[in-house]
């Protein structure tokens, strides 16, 4: 039984649920934290997001499972390797793909329909553009976007358009690096576990990660200098340590670059990220925390 939860458990890749996260973005940054309802709602929103993605995990593996079972590392998961069938595979993906959607519904009629877009976005990522050198990167990237985008409509407030500038770029930047990986651990091996590694370069994956990167910096700094909260200018080293330091685990071969969900167990990244959040967090709700402590 065990067995069965732990295979469960990595078929529909709850280690990565933590990419749903950018959801709560919208929440965060227009400073309504502490307001009780939409923090409910949009920790309610993220656990519907994180079943309908569990479900295009699932089906992902399906369809990829052949391949998959090719690769030095995919080879373990649960369908390439035939620990789950295709037919349990099917009925689980299908089960949490219904739930999700009839829970957007109940939530939202906007998170439905932002819910059904990401759904189509990602069945034309795996049936069209998945294996198109440069379209991949950049619809996971889009697909990061509507991540945060959904957050915004489920409460109900603009979506900036920094909201879409920072995730795009952040997305871009870690899809890069995920590319980056992959080609430098398989060599000339890549294009047999996925057609489209066979244009990425160790040489193109590099200058795509210095644009990439440079696009992020400049995004969020830009965001900081013409926030209404100038004070947010004061984030922007512990935001650059963290990207530095990303960018460093990349090029120094770490396996973060291909399992970004890794990151955690890096100390100096996690005290960056953190403090950035301990600062982000202070100069968006300074004020807001005085009043409710006097």
């Amino acid at each position: 039984m065990k067995l069965i939860i732990a295979d469960i458990i990595s078929l529909i890749r709850v280690r990565q649920w933590y990419k749903n996260l950018v959801l709560l973005l919208p929440l965060l940054f227009v400073g309504h934290l502490f307001v009780f309802s939409e923090t409910i709602l949009a920790l309610e929103g993220f656990f519907i997001l994180c079943l309908l993605y569990a479900a295009v995990y699932v089906f992902n593996d399906i369809i990829d499972r052949h391949k998959d079972a090719a690769h030095p590392e995919k080879c373990t998961r649960p369908v390439a390797s035939k620990r789950i069938s295709v037919g349990s595979g099917l009925l689980i993906g299908s089960v949490l793909l219904l739930v999700a959607l009839i829970g957007s519904y109940v939530l939202s009629r906007g998170f439905f329909v932002v819910m059904l877009v990401i759904l189509g976005v990602n069945i034309v990522y795996t049936f069209l553009l998945k294996e198109v050198l440069f379209a991949d990167i950049l619809m996971i990237a889009t697909l990061f976007v509507l991540r945060a985008v959904s957050g915004a409509v489920l409460i109900s407030v603009t979506v900036s358009p920094w909201l879409i500038l920072c995730p795009f770029f952040l997305s871009l930047f870690l899809s890069v690096g995920k590319r980056h990986g992959d080609v430098v651990l398989m060599g000339d091996k890549a294009a047999k576990t996925r057609e489209v590694l066979r244009g990425y370069t160790p040489e193109i994956t590099s200058g795509l990660m210095m644009i990439s990167t440079t696009l992020l910096i400049m995004s969020y700094a830009l965001y900081c200098f013409l926030s209404d909260h100038r004070f947010l200018l004061l984030s922007l080293p512990f935001g650059l340590f963290v990207v530095f330091r990303y960018y460093y685990l990349i090029t120094s071969g770490s396996d973060v670059a291909r399992h970004p969900e890794r990151m955690f167990r890096d100390i100096p990244l996690m005290v960056g990220v953190f403090l950035w959040g301990i600062v982000t967090g202070g100069v968006l709700y300074f004020s807001t925390l005085l009043q409710i402590i006097f």
